[in-house]
């Protein structure tokens, strides 16, 4: 079977989120503190650039990170735009075309810069501040006298940019990973109690308009069979008897098959391999699949249980609903020390794997499925193809 492996999707992303919009006002707070310390250093260690250097930073540098830092405190969204960023390259380049001995620290700070700006913004944002950026030094470094040999300003320029770009993209990768996890976790949060609400809603449902109903019938019943035992007629007694038997039995079969959709998490007694015993045939029924199973008897923890009989009803219900599957076969066996767990269908696989992605209403889909597997230390692995899907999930055997 060709298969195809469905991997873990990022979100995309507009603009990376920030939790707090202090290390926003930080950044603005460190522009001041370079800015002033780059004035103390020139008074005190008295660097042979006249007063050029002190001017260029009063009123230039200065002014622009206090506005900055009050940009920050006021509307930190603004702050943190990509004009910002490329004003504070200007800004250097400001200051080594006035002073045109700080080309080393303007090229240090700029790699601060690169560093600060992709940490906000990410890799695609930070690399292309980051190549704006460094353009604009190199140009201004090329039109203003360098007090470095022509034939290092080449090299140290081309190492500079190339430095510039891969911190960029360093950083910036990082931070996306991160922000891209952090979404990927609300919105399974979200999903998750969009889920439990359905549940809670569709339990509702079912005991109203089924067992309640009905338990008022039967008390009906049973009022009527009292009374007609009363009268004598012990003929329309037992026909009511029998009909509340019967009304009973019809309840008691409901029930059970709402508490065993619910797995192991139902009743501890329920193990694993007794749930999913019970729950096949609802699940002959309600997707009109035959499906066979083979599960060792296997003592597991009841959080692996739990976390099991969900994948194992999700990837079912996949099979079932959606990839138009004639059979299905699960497994359970113990190897090296751990449980494994596989479902495989014949269906039509997951061509999109961003409708696989895509959640349904009370259903959690493959983010809940890995989600679950890593809860209780295990791993989901799933393959897919024309000829059908293999869900696979290794989890640790140990109660």
């Amino acid at each position: 079977m060709a298969t195809r492996l469905i991997p873990a999707r990022l979100p995309g992303l507009q603009r990376l989120p920030l939790d707090s919009t202090a290390p926003i006002v930080w950044f603005a707070v460190i522009r001041v503190l370079v800015v002033m310390a780059a004035a103390l250093s020139r008074l005190v260690v008295g660097f042979p650039l006249g007063g050029r250097l002190i001017g260029v930073l009063l009123v230039v540098a200065l002014p622009w990170a206090l506005l900055l830092l009050l940009l920050a405190r006021r509307r930190p969204n603004a702050a943190l735009h990509p004009l910002v960023a490329y004003g504070d390259f200007l800004v250097l380049v400001a200051i080594e075309s006035v002073v045109p001995e700080t080309y080393s620290a303007v090229r240090f700070l700029g790699l601060f810069f690169v560093a600060a700006h992709a940490h906000f913004q990410g890799e695609r944002v930070g690399s292309a501040i980051a190549l704006a950026g460094t353009i604009s030094l190199v140009i201004a470094g090329s039109i203003i006298e360098d007090p470095i040999e022509t034939e290092l300003i080449t090299y140290y320029e081309v190492l500079f940019c190339v430095s510039a770009v891969a911190t960029a993209a360093v950083i910036g990768g990082l931070r996306t990973a991160e922000s891209a996890g952090r979404i990927e976790a609300r919105e399974l949060t979200r999903r998750t109690i969009e889920a439990e609400d359905a549940l809670r809603r569709h339990l509702a449902e079912a005991i109203h308009d089924g067992p309640v109903q009905e338990l008022v019938s039967l008390e009906m019943m049973l009022a009527a069979a009292r009374k007609a035992g009363e009268r004598g007629d012990h003929e329309r007694a037992t026909e009511l008897l029998g009909q509340a038997s019967g009304l009973a039995s019809r309840n008691v079969h409901t029930l059970r098959e709402e508490i065993v959709g619910l797995g192991p998490d139902a009743f501890r007694e329920l193990s694993f391999e007794a749930a999913v015993e019970e729950s096949v045939p609802i699940w002959n029924r309600r997707y009109g699949v035959p499906i066979s199973m083979q599960c060792e008897r296997v003592e597991l923890h009841s959080d692996v249980e739990g976390a099991l009989f969900r994948i194992a009803s999700e990837a079912v219900a996949n099979a079932g609903r959606h990839a138009g599957a004639t059979k299905i076969d699960l497994r359970l066996r113990r190897q090296d020390g751990r449980v494994e767990l596989t479902v495989a269908d014949d269906g039509s696989g997951f061509r999109d794997a961003e409708a696989f992605w895509r959640p349904r209403a009370g259903h959690l889909g493959l983010a809940g499925m890995r989600e679950r597997a890593e809860a209780v230390g295990g791993a989901l692995q799933i393959a897919t193809g024309d000829n059908g899907t293999v869900v696979r999930v290794s989890a640790p055997a140990e109660r």
